[in-house]
């Protein structure tokens, strides 16, 4: 399961797609959107992206995960546009018979997210805002 959406994200949902009775391990990571970033007071994020670029990427991930891992199921799911303060930008879960190999294949699909997808992440402040990344340009 891939998904790119504007639309709210359900961590149940997308865990609940690569939980089956093969696998003894669940692991499911929650990118959301914290108060405070480099001690200014974050208002909001608002993320873009090029979509079925970003769903390309995702797809490669995953299979690349997959065969490095045994791993039994991946979901991925990410937001764009405006996301508050605590809300879920990226849903990540990984189903394996093992916790060591969930755990390991969840942290490098975040990882490679963040490196080779598309999707690029605004912070916005009350006295401005940043483009995440952009700082060292």
């Amino acid at each position: 399961m891939i998904i790119v959406t504007r639309k709210t994200l359900s961590p149940d949902k997308i865990t609940s797609a690569v939980r089956k009775e093969t696998n003894g391990a669940t692991v499911t990571f929650l990118g959301t959107t914290r108060r405070l970033s480099e001690g200014k007071q974050v208002l909001y994020l608002e993320y873009e992206c090029y979509e079925s670029m970003a769903v390309k990427k995702l797809e490669e991930i995953k299979k690349d995960i997959s065969k490095k891992w045994k791993v039994e199921g991946i979901a991925i799911a990410h937001r764009f546009g405006r996301v508050d303060i605590e809300g879920i930008s990226l849903i990540v879960a990984v189903g394996s018979p093992h916790r060591m190999e969930a755990f390991q294949a969840c942290m490098e699909i975040v990882d490679r997210i963040k490196q080779d997808v598309p999707i690029w992440k605004k912070e916005v402040f009350s006295d401005g805002e940043i483009w995440v990344g952009s700082q060292g340009i």
